[in-house]
């Protein structure tokens, strides 16, 4: 069984320039895991924050549990993130300097069931970048259809 994708976050890649990526695994409860293992989360908003030297995914959106009594879980509570203490440094190093975040790009769950969040080191773009990854995007669409076309 390969890994099968639950949320990305499309925006992510648009408003900010990726440095490095890290796979990160969620400290999660019964309702929450059976729910993003029924394809139901949001990472619309989602950001991480340094909290006394752990690193925490704020306002990810996993749902209620539809089978789940009173014992659901909050919607988007924060949810600790699991990564080796090289990879913390180096990213509380990047977030330190000016400009920089990190944003969640993207959820999925791994072929042994465990749930793994993609989170990446980023620099938000200027509006001149954005226009230029339109531009690009575009050719890139047009470049296509002519294949296509001809093919």
């Amino acid at each position: 069984m390969a890994e099968r994708l639950i949320a990305k976050n499309r925006k992510a890649s648009f408003q900010y320039e990726f440095i490095d990526t890290y796979t990160a695994g969620m400290v999660l409860t019964g309702t929450e895991i059976k729910s993003l293992r029924e394809g139901h989360a949001s990472l619309v908003d989602a950001y991480c924050l340094f909290i006394n030297g752990e690193l925490w995914v704020r306002n990810l959106h996993i749902p209620e549990y539809h089978f789940g009594t009173f014992y659901n879980h909050e919607v988007r509570r924060d949810r600790k993130l699991l990564l080796n203490a090289r990879e913390l440094l180096k990213l509380q190093r990047g977030v330190n300097a000016k400009g920089n975040t990190i944003v969640a790009v993207r959820l999925f769950i791994n072929a042994r069931g465990y749930a793994k969040l993609v989170i990446a080191l980023a620099r938000g773009k200027q509006q001149h970048d954005k226009r230029e990854t339109l531009k690009k995007r575009d050719s890139d669409r047009e470049l296509q259809r002519y294949r296509r076309q001809n093919n």
